[in-house]
């Protein structure tokens, strides 16, 4: 019986490290920085399966998938550059789906076109205003 009741508290613990593992960090230090008219605001992406797409509002808040995974955090705005900061994501394997969007750090707007970019700087792909 005692083997029992120790069993269950440890359970518990290992299902909280185990859900716990499946996001960044879900409340991000930096604040929102981005005004109203914000360059990067608005729907960027197909919204089809299987595609890479995400929403930002005004006010920094984003949400999106990478065609896989779902996505969302809230970014600043500073100089013209979007920084998405920490964020939450699922990480489900799926194959035959590139999902560099979840590696996306920054991004930059030109026109219809917004141009994301890894933690190095690294340009990593573009999605088209909807």
């Amino acid at each position: 019986m005692r083997t029992r009741n120790a069993l269950v508290p440890m359970l518990a613990l290992a299902a909280t490290l185990a859900l716990t593992g499946c996001s960044s960090d879900a409340s991000p230090t930096n604040s929102p920085t981005t005004a109203a008219g914000s360059p990067v605001a608005g729907s960027w992406g197909k919204e089809a399966t299987g595609q890479p797409s995400i929403t930002i509002a005004e006010d920094g808040a984003f949400n999106g998938t990478d065609g896989c995974n779902s996505m969302a955090g809230h970014g600043t705005l500073a100089d013209g550059k979007f920084d998405l900061g920490a964020f939450r994501t699922t990480l489900m394997a799926c194959e035959g789906i590139d999902t560099w969007l979840s590696k996306a750090a920054s991004a930059t707007r030109s026109g219809d076109t917004l141009t994301l970019f890894d933690k190095d700087g690294t340009q990593i792909g573009t999605l088209d205003k909807r």
